[in-house]
């Protein structure tokens, strides 16, 4: 037992040694990391940079930064330049190729013209170490992308000209840092520009015209081979990477022309797109990230003012360069104040290119490793201030189009329920209200669906579940509607929804509600706010106390802007249909400008429903109207998603004070149906969710955790 208990001692005597142990460790937080940290409003990004300082050899010292940790974060830096390459939208680019140069040229050129002064002049760096530092103002990271996606306006030409702009700079950015490592190295400026030039021009032979041919005739041959496509696709990268160092240019530069090479020929929703990201996103960028904490030394940030005096000069410039050149080139352009907005808050947030480019300099010994601490305030600054004001313009933007940014394809998909059969006692109430907002003319069949978790007694609980859906035969045999009964096996509810109405290309989703709260609903979310996180189908949360058919009237609230999301014509289709087939008198609750839409939207479709109207300015004043609710009326609230136009902060407590009222009151909660657009797992993580009220919310976080344990010992 004593030797058993010294070897353990001397395993995990810091730093580990064992190569396992560090890997398990670093597993571990690459998993366990984001979702803790996301309790406190802090992005995934951030969060394993902060594991990384925690457990390097400036926090605890858990974990050197060894040649294996090296490796894998130079495999993540390649990664994550290679993802940017594979997700440039070319198309786009093409579109508005000549305005897009010219917020390009702007973007590059004015921090360029801002920032060299700055630097040599205020900071007195070196000129190598200037421009390099200089070049982190020009370049930027799409980091709100997600926000614009998710607002409808992805179309709009603002948002097209700041993406086909992102290649001009994130490019010329690259090219820039070849030139200073290069002349770094050779010192001798009439040598370097005859090589520079030669090798630069073979290998862009070499890889933009030699590697799309060969790749092409690879993936016609070797169509069935799903595996080696990801190989080959990885083995690709890497000869990139090299060629890049051969022609002495830095491995980056290589792993993004590789990037542009593939990204014809990998659509972003194939599934070997959806391989790469995983691998990368999962393992390889994360590794990456937390390599990059480990070289942080916190000890130097509170040491004096000096890195604060620094970074804040960095951030000012940064943030100054990219709002003139937005500024400057909607002026140009004669875009609206919106969209100037809008494209200086796409273009201001630096993100993981931003340090791989730092990281570059370190290592040649342009500049010092303490600006590294000033990059990371900078990236974690400017991301959220891009998250800010983006949101905001987006929802400007949204709002003074004339129509959303709808994909009519999506959009003209014939109605097709989707009811969540979980409770055997609510399922027949669940199907009735499928029932009621059934179309009459239309003729999919309504899917009752039930997830099975797949561990070892799923058998046993497939047969039971089997067993309880038989019972809805004899339910469908006494009314008139085709039923589909679809049982499947996933790892957890949620997912296992997701892929369902995938496959049966679902528009609608009814799920039953359920407001207990458990330890593991505190710490990782509740099922509930999972299924409408990831599903893209309108989701209708039920909350019926008693059967559908003794409610007298339908309250429906509907929040301001509502009627610029895209999903707004058939929900409201589908709750009227409700309120006519069951004989409710149907009360509006919305804003003058709602109001207004409503009622030419009902002379249009020539609905014949006569809504009874009410004034609702917003969710603050639903406590007033409280007290007018009878205990045979269905409340229906129409709740935005998040980045949406119409969504409110305020919207959070409203649903907390639906828990409440949920034993004694019928409501139903609609969750308006969502486009999804690829993106990258590491853009998407900032946003403005991650911003607010964090330690209230930690605080009531702690409190639901202290209030599950005291239930338990009572």
């Amino acid at each position: 037992m004593e030797i058993f208990y010294n070897k353990l001692l001397h395993e995990f005597n810091p730093p580990f040694q064992n190569s396992v142990l560090m890997f398990a460790v670093i597993l571990f937080i690459i998993l366990l990391s984001p979702i803790l940290l996301r309790k406190m409003r802090i992005p995934g990004i951030i969060g394993l940079i902060i594991s990384g300082v925690i457990i390097g050899p400036h926090g605890m010292n858990l974990i050197e930064r060894n040649s294996a940790i090296e490796l894998f974060s130079t495999i993540g830096l390649l990664y994550i330049l290679f993802i940017a390459g594979l997700e440039l939208d070319m198309n786009s680019f093409r579109q508005t190729r000549y305005k897009s140069i010219l917020f390009g040229s702007m973007t590059f050129l004015i921090p360029m013209l801002i920032g060299y002064p700055v630097c040599r002049y205020i900071l007195d760096y070196g000129v190598s170490a200037s421009l390099i530092t200089t070049s982190l103002f020009a370049t930027h990271t799409l980091v709100a992308y997600p926000i614009v996606s998710r607002m409808g306006i992805a179309r709009n030409q603002s948002v097209e000209v700041t993406v086909g702009g992102t290649i001009i700079t994130d490019t010329a950015v690259l090219i820039l840092l070849a030139v200073i490592v290069g002349y770094n190295t050779a010192g001798n400026a009439a040598l370097l520009w005859p090589r520079l030039i030669i090798s630069f021009g073979l290998f862009l032979v070499v890889v933009l015209y030699l590697i799309p041919r060969i790749s092409a005739w690879f993936f016609s041959k070797l169509e069935a081979e799903k595996h080696s496509h990801y190989i080959y696709v990885l083995s690709v990268l890497f000869f990139c990477a090299f060629l890049a160092e051969l022609a002495g240019l830095e491995p980056i530069i290589g792993a993004f022309a590789a990037g542009l090479a593939l990204n014809r020929l990998i659509p972003a929703t194939s599934s070997l797109m959806n391989r790469i990201e995983f691998a990368g996103n999962s393992l390889f960028i994360p590794f990456f990230l937390i390599s990059v904490g480990m070289l942080v030394d916190l000890r130097v940030i509170f040491r004096g003012l000096d890195l604060l005096f620094v970074a804040g000069i960095l951030i000012a410039v940064a943030i100054f360069s990219k709002w003139v050149a937005a500024w400057i080139t909607a002026s140009i352009l004669r875009y609206s104040r919106s969209q100037r907005q809008l494209m200086f808050g796409l273009s201001t947030a630096r993100a993981a290119a931003t340090l791989a480019i730092i990281l570059v300099g370190i290592e040649n010994k342009i500049v010092d490793v303490r600006e590294q601490n000033a990059i990371i305030l900078l990236i974690l600054v400017t991301c959220l201030i891009s998250s800010i004001i983006t949101e905001a313009a987006a929802k400007k933007v949204a709002i003074e189009s004339a129509t959303a940014d709808v994909d009519t394809a999506l959009n003209n998909r014939k109605q097709k329920f989707v009811v969540l059969l979980a409770n055997p006692v609510t399922m027949e109430r669940l199907l009735d209200l499928a029932i009621s907002m059934h179309i009459p003319r239309n003729t999919t069949p309504i899917t009752g669906l039930a997830v099975v978790i797949d561990n070892e007694e799923a058998e046993r609980k497939l047969l039971e579940t089997s067993k309880s859906l038989e019972k809805l035969q004899q339910h469908r045999a006494a009314a008139d509607y085709k039923l589909e009964l679809k049982c499947t096996i996933d790892q957890n509810v949620a997912s296992g929804i997701k892929r369902a109405t995938t496959e049966v290309f679902a528009t609608d989703l009814i799920i039953g509600f359920s407001g207990r709260n458990r330890l593991t609903d505190i710490l990782f979310g509740k099922t509930m706010q999972y299924i409408i996180d990831q599903t893209s189908q309108t989701v209708y949360v039920s909350g019926l106390m008693s059967p559908i058919n003794i409610h007298n009237r339908l309250l429906l609230f509907m929040p301001p802007f509502i009627e610029k999301d895209k999903s707004i014509s058939s929900l409201l289709t589908n709750i009227m249909q409700l309120a006519s087939d069951q004989g409710m008198k149907l009360l509006l609750y919305a804003s003058a400008a709602t109001e207004s839409a409503i009622k030419n939207w009902l002379h249009q479709t020539k609905n014949g429903q006569t809504p009874a109207y009410n004034s609702f300015p917003g969710w603050e004043s639903f406590e007033h109207i409280q007290h007018d609710i009878l205990s045979n009326d269905i409340i229906v609230m129409i709740i935005p998603r998040f980045d949406t136009v119409a969504y409110s902060v305020s919207q959070n407590a409203l649903l907390e004070r639906v828990e409440k009222m949920a034993e004694k009151t019928s409501f139903m909660l609609v969750y308006p149906g969502r486009h999804f657009t690829g993106h990258s797992a590491l853009t998407g993580d900032f946003s403005t969710r991650y911003i607010g009220n964090r330690v209230d919310h930690f605080a009531k976080s702690a409190k639901d955790i202290l209030k599950s344990f005291e239930d338990k010992t009572k």
